[in-house]
């Protein structure tokens, strides 16, 4: 453990954000899989889930959670299962 004030507030402020991070990561991996799964069982709401899940690229992309392209990437290939 740190000695340091700062450095103990740091460890702090770390570990929420590492917590943040893997909520959010879990939250985007969940809405691909359920539009996936929707769509392999031929699901009336798959454009919906869809659109969730470009969403959830989308908002991982912009906060850094995942690199842009990576989304783009990801993204594409659910346009091209949606098809």
């Amino acid at each position: 453990m740190p000695q340091i004030k700062s450095a103990i507030k740091r460890v702090k402020t770390q570990a929420n954000a590492n917590k943040r991070r893997a909520a959010q990561l879990s939250e985007l991996r969940t809405a691909v899989k359920k539009f996936k799964v929707a769509q392999a069982a031929g699901a009336e709401n798959a454009s919906d889930l869809h659109k969730a899940a470009a969403r959830a690229l989308d908002k991982a992309a912009s906060k850094g959670l995942i690199h842009k392209n990576k989304a783009n990437r990801d993204k594409s290939r659910l346009a091209k299962l949606a098809k």
